[in-house]
């Protein structure tokens, strides 16, 4: 695959566990799972779905936007909650920013994420379409 870039953060994850924060392959870009830790190992919104969710979805729009792309581009999100009893939370914050975009959802809960402050990862599928000049 001659048009594969990997995107990366940087993270010591990365390297050791063999992954890329996403992949552009063509006109595609799959966004592995992202939670609410900032740059310094830091939760972000502990105890707080909707602003975990917040916070996942500006750093998706921040990778989509190194890759040349935008939340508009996305075609389908992934979320994995610890407790589906906050999804009116994970949803509305979903909606702020996918109103009119609309992606198809899906919304899984799970027992548990790699922190147990975690309670919201986010993946993301994206289609870029062709800049007209």
């Amino acid at each position: 695959m001659s048009d594969r870039k990997n995107y990366t953060t940087k993270t010591k994850w990365e390297d050791s566990v063999g992954y890329s924060r996403a992949v552009k392959v063509g006109n595609q870009i799959f966004i592995s799972g992202t939670t609410s830790v900032d740059d310094a190992g830091n939760v972000i919104g502990k105890n707080d779905a909707y602003e975990q969710t917040k916070f996942i979805l500006q750093k998706i729009a921040f990778v989509l936007r190194d890759l040349e792309s935008s939340l508009n581009d996305v075609v389908r999100t992934r979320m994995f909650v610890t407790n589906i009893s906050d999804w009116e939370k994970v949803g509305k914050a979903h909606g702020e920013f996918f109103g009119d975009i609309k992606p198809t959802a899906t919304m899984i809960e799970v027992n548990k994420l790699i922190n147990d402050d975690l309670l919201v990862e986010i993946e993301v599928d994206a289609i870029t379409t062709p800049k007209k000049w």
